[in-house]
C-alpha cells in the first residue's frame, strides 16, 4: 500500500530502488568486571579491533578513485588520526587494565563520555569532533563484535538500493556510492552536514529529517526517493513511476543542455560579467574545473599535503604540487590558501596542538602557521617558486587582525630575499589576500584591506561563528541558514568595503555553489563566486536568467529585513 514520508532535501534528484535498512546499532555490552588473568587476553582483543578498523580505512582509501577519493579522503584521514590518538588509546587501555572493563564496555564508556563532553559545548567545531569520535569508536566496536560474533557483517550494499538510516558517515557513503547505492533517506541530520555536502558533490539524492523512515520502511520495500519535492514514497503507484520516468527524461535533457554551457561566457541577463572560480585540492578537481569552463581556481587547499603522511611535506613536494596546479590551469589565475590546520583538522605530523580547551577558538589557520615560522617559511618558499609558472595569488586563512597579515608579508619578504640569494626565479608580484571567516575580521574589514590585495569570504565558518549554530545539527535548522539578516549584513559590509577599496572580493563557501542563493549573492554585490567545479554549470545557467541591476535595486530593502523568513519571501518576490 502506498505510503508517503516527508523529509528535507539535502541533495536534489530522484531515485527508484529497494530499501536497505540500517538500524542504529544496539550493542550488548558485557559489564562483568575482568578477572586478573583475563586482562591481557582482552587487551589483545581490543588492539586487534583497533587494527581492524585502521585496516578498513586503509582499504577504503585504496578502493576509492576519482570523485569519491577527492571528496572523502579528508574524512578518512581525520578518522585514521583518531585511531592513533595517544590519549584516546591510553584511556581505553587504562579502562581495561585498571578499571577492569571488558573491551566493548570500555569503548562504549569512552564514546559516551566524550559525546557528553562535546554535547555540553556550543561550539560548532567541537560538535563536529563529537561526530568523528562517535563514528570512529562505533567502527572499532563493530570490528570487535565481528571477532566474537562471526555473523556480524560490515555495512554493505547491493546495486540498486536506497539506504534508510538514522545517519551515515561520509566515508561509509562514499564506499556505498562506489558499490551502486542510489540514494539516502536519513531520519536525522541536516542539509548542511558533511554527509549532505558529499551527497551533493556525488550527485546522490538525499533526504534528511525523515522522522519515521526506520519504523515505516522495511528491507526490500520498493521506494521512490523524491528529493525534488522532499518525500519518500513507499510502494509507489503507476502514476508515481510515470512521474519518475518524466523526471529522468528531463534530467537527461537538462544534462545535455548544461554541457553546452561549458565554454559559454558567464553573464547575467543584463550583460554583467561574473567570475566563476573553482575550489580544488587535487589534479582531478583541476581537470574538472577546466572542463566546466572555470575562470580560475578561487581556493586551493594546501593542507591535504600535511594530512596524508606522518612527516611534514618537503619544500620540493609542495613546490611540485603547486607548480602542477598552475600548469594545469593553463594560464588562468590560481588562489593558493596557506596551511589551514587546527580545530577539526589535525595533522599526522603533530603540528596541531593537542589538549586545547577550545580548539575551534584556539591555534588554527594563520595562528598555527605563525607559531611555526620555519614550517610556514618552507611553504612560502614553495609557493614563491611555483608562482613563476603562471598567475597566482595567496590567501591567508583565519585572519582576525591586521598584525597577522603584516607578519605573513614579512615572512614572504624574507623568503624572497633568501631565494634571490640562491638565484631562483621569482614572480614580480604576488597578491596577498585575507580570508574573512571570523566575525571580527568582517566587522573590522577596512583595517584588513589596508594590508591585503583581495578578500575571500568563507561563509561556512563565518555563518557558524556569527550564528553560534552547528550546520550539522538538525535541531538548529531554523537558525543556521544563509538567509539570516545578521549574516547578510556582514556579507554586504565586506563586499561593499572591498568595492570602495577597489579590491576584489570572492566568496568560497558552500552557498557560492548553490544556485538557490545565486540571486541573493548578486543582490549583495558579489562578482566572484568560487565553488566545487561540479556546480559551475548550474550557477552559470542560473546567472544567465537573472537581471543583476534589478536585483541590486532591492538590496537596501533586503538588508532591512528582521527575520530569515522575511528575506526568503522578499527574495522569492524579486528573483522568482
Amino acid at each position: 500500500m502506498r505510503h508517503l514520508l516527508p523529509g528535507t532535501p539535502a541533495s536534489r534528484g530522484m531515485a527508484l530502488g529497494r530499501a536497505r535498512l540500517v538500524q542504529p546499532s544496539r550493542y550488548a555490552v558485557d559489564t562483568r568486571p575482568l578477572d586478573e588473568d583475563e586482562i591481557e587476553e582482552q587487551l589483545q582483543l581490543l588492539h586487534r579491533a583497533l587494527e581492524t578498523a585502521r585496516q578498513e580505512l586503509r582499504e577504503l582509501r585504496g578502493k576509492l578513485h576519482g570523485a569519491l577519493a577527492r571528496e572523502v579522503n579528508e574524512f578518512i584521514d581525520a578518522h585514521s588520526l583518531l585511531l592513533d590518538d595517544a590519549e584516546l588509546l591510553r584511556g581505553l587501555d587504562d579502562l581495561v587494565r585498571i578499571g577492569r572493563y571488558r573491551p566493548g564496555a570500555a569503548l562504549k564508556k569512552q564514546r559516551d563520555r566524550l559525546a557528553a563532553v562535546f554535547e555540553a559545548m556550543d561550539d560548532p567545531y567541537l560538535r563536529s569532533r563529537k561526530e568523528d569520535v562517535e563514528q570512529v569508536i562505533n567502527r572499532v566496536i563493530s570490528a570487535l563484535q565481528r571477532q566474537t560474533s562471526p555473523e556480524e557483517r560490515k555495512l554493505a550494499a547491493r546495486v540498486g538500493e536506497i539506504l534508510i538510516a538514522d545517519s551515515i558517515a561520509p566515508a561509509d557513503m562514499a564506499q556505498l556510492a562506489g558499490a551502486g547505492l542510489l540514494g539516502v533517506v536519513a531520519s536525522s541530520g541536516s542539509a548542511y552536514s558533511h554527509s549532505a555536502i558529499l551527497a551533493r558533490s556525488l550527485g546522490l539524492p538525499m533526504l534528511v529529517g525523515t522522522r519515521d523512515a526506520l519504523a515505516d520502511i522495511h528491507d526490500d520495500d520498493l521506494i521512490l526517493l523524491d528529493a525534488e519535492r522532499g518525500e519518500t514514497i513507499v510502494h509507489p503507484t503507476a502514476q508515481d513511476l510515470s512521474r519518475y520516468r518524466a523526471w529522468q527524461r528531463q534530467a537527461a535533457d537538462e544534462g545535455r543542455r548544461l554541457a553546452k554551457l561549458a565554454n559559454a561566457p558567464t553573464r547575467t541577463r543584463d550583460g554583467a560579467e561574473i567570475a566563476l572560480l573553482a575550489n580544488a585540492e587535487t589534479p582531478a578537481d583541476v581537470a574538472m574545473a577546466r572542463a566546466r569552463g572555470a575562470d580560475g581556481v578561487g581556493l586551493y587547499r594546501t593542507e591535504f599535503l600535511f594530512l596524508r603522511k606522518r612527516a611534514l611535506p618537503s619544500e620540493d613536494e609542495q613546490f611540485i604540487a603547486y607548480r602542477d596546479l598552475v600548469l594545469g590551469m593553463g594560464g588562468l589565475p590560481v588562489t593558493i590558501r596557506t596551511l589551514d590546520l587546527g580545530a577539526d583538522k589535525a595533522d599526522a605530523a603533530g603540528l596541531v596542538l593537542r589538549g586545547e580547551d577550545n580548539p575551534a577558538l584556539g591555534v588554527r589557520g594563520v595562528r598555527l602557521s605563525l607559531r611555526y615560522p620555519a614550517v610556514f617559511t618552507t611553504q612560502i618558499r614553495a609557493i614563491l617558486r611555483a608562482a613563476c609558472y603562471g598567475p597566482m595569488r595567496v590567501l591567508v586563512p583565519m585572519v582576525t587582525q591586521p598584525d597577522e597579515l603584516i607578519a605573513v608579508r614579512t615572512l614572504f619578504k624574507l623568503a624572497r630575499q633568501e631565494l634571490k640569494r640562491e638565484n631562483i626565479d621569482l614572480p614580480e608580484k604576488l597578491p596577498l589576500g585575507a580570508m574573512i571567516e571570523v566575525p571580527a575580521a568582517a566587522i573590522n574589514v577596512r583595517a584588513l584591506l589596508e594590508h591585503s590585495d583581495f578578500l575571500a569570504i568563507g561563509t561556512n565558518d563565518l555563518a557558524q561563528y556569527v550564528l553560534a549554530a552547528d550546520r550539522g545539527n538538525d535541531a538548529l535548522d531554523n537558525i543556521y541558514t544563509p538567509l539570516q539578516p545578521a549574516l547578510l549584513r556582514l556579507l554586504s559590509h565586506v563586499i561593499s568595503a572591498g568595492r570602495r577599496a577597489k579590491k576584489p572580493v570572492s566568496l568560497c563557501g558552500e552557498i557560492a555553489g548553490d544556485a538557490n542563493f545565486t540571486a541573493l549573492l548578486l543582490m549583495l554585490g558579489l562578482n566572484e563566486f568560487s565553488m566545487h567545479p561540479s556546480q559551475i554549470l548550474h550557477v552559470r545557467d542560473r546567472l544567465a536568467a537573472l537581471d543583476r541591476a534589478h536585483l541590486r535595486r532591492h538590496a537596501a530593502a533586503l538588508l532591512r529585513a528582521h527575520t530569515h523568513e522575511e528575506v526568503a519571501a522578499m527574495l522569492a518576490a524579486v528573483a522568482g
